[in-house]
């Protein structure tokens, strides 16, 4: 069965490089805004939208203008990319299953672009990766890929780390048959009681890195007062972005860490039984409020 596999490199480019990279994305952001603002305007004024082929027309003459000339400097696919992922969320708003499509900013923790694979522009060569615009970037080779080639996405972690994604198709089969059945109760004290009594232990590494980061955190928040002291924007300050990005870092360990437990848990049960039975409750909203000690229903 043919079927969408994502393979996930960290990948460390150069200086050159990653200024490629952010211009990149600040291109696509400028992009998706830019026709975000001319989709409503079309819509006030005629109550209908643009289409994607209307968008690309648009942006092939934008390309032309002189004023913005530097969009030609990135790689052209992940501008289409954007346009597409625009006319993607109209089409999930219109259908009801997402909230009208919103401004991305340029401080939000997503920051990506997605580039299409043509002509063997996306392949791997040696212990690096070769990519659209990029050239060879070096990686971390740490699986290889099979199947078809589809799409790279290419993202900074807030961390300032850069990951690529690269989706290709290729034939998953079948796990084998064990004609066995269980139930899965969530819990708060244990993460999760399988209905054969196997209990796992709730992530207590969340736990252990707590202390760190309400230390590394407060930190934070006395660089940022002393950079507002001294009347100067967060931007700019270099103690308060160096802690800033030391206590993203801790962030993402913690995220590793979780989605390691989930990843192994997951696929444990899945090969072990064909049939997976979840009770559908709203555990986060039957904790304990820690000021009124009040549960939620």
């Amino acid at each position: 069965m043919l079927q969408h596999k994502a393979y996930e490199y960290r990948i460390y480019p150069d200086k050159i490089q990653e200024t490629l990279i952010v211009r990149t994305i600040g291109c696509s952001r400028y992009v998706y805004n830019h026709f975000l603002e001319l989709w409503n305007k079309e819509y006030e004024e005629t109550g209908k939208g643009l289409t994607y082929s209307e968008c690309s027309k648009l942006l092939t003459r934008m390309k032309r203008d002189p004023e913005p000339a530097w969009l030609c400097e990135v790689d052209k696919f992940s501008l289409q990319n954007s346009l597409r992922n625009l006319s993607d969320a109209f089409s999930r708003f219109f259908k009801g299953q997402n909230e009208h499509p919103k401004f991305k900013s340029k401080k939000s923790p997503r920051q990506s672009y997605t580039t299409q694979f043509t002509n063997n522009n996306i392949a791997v060569s040696g212990n690096c990766l070769k990519l659209p615009k990029l050239g060879l970037v070096k990686f971390a080779d740490s699986r290889d890929m099979k199947g078809r080639i589809l799409n790279a996405t290419v993202r900074r972690k807030p961390s300032g780390k850069f990951f690529v994604s690269i989706l290709c198709e290729e034939e998953i089969c079948e796990l084998p048959k064990t004609d066995s059945a269980v139930g899965i109760d969530l819990g708060i004290t244990d993460f999760a009681v399988l209905s054969d009594g196997t209990r796992n232990d709730n992530n207590h590494f969340t736990r252990q890195m707590e202390e760190r980061l309400i230390r590394e955190q407060r930190k934070l928040a006395r660089r940022a007062l002393a950079a507002e002291k001294r009347g100067i924007t967060l931007s700019e300050a270099r103690n308060y972005q160096k802690q800033r990005q030391k206590v993203a870092r801790l962030h993402e360990r913690v995220a590793n860490q979780r989605n390691e437990f989930l990843n192994k848990l997951s696929i444990e049960i899945v090969k072990n039984h064909d049939i997976i039975c979840i009770e559908d409750l709203n555990v986060k909203g039957m904790m304990l409020e820690p000021q009124t000690g009040k549960k939620h229903f």
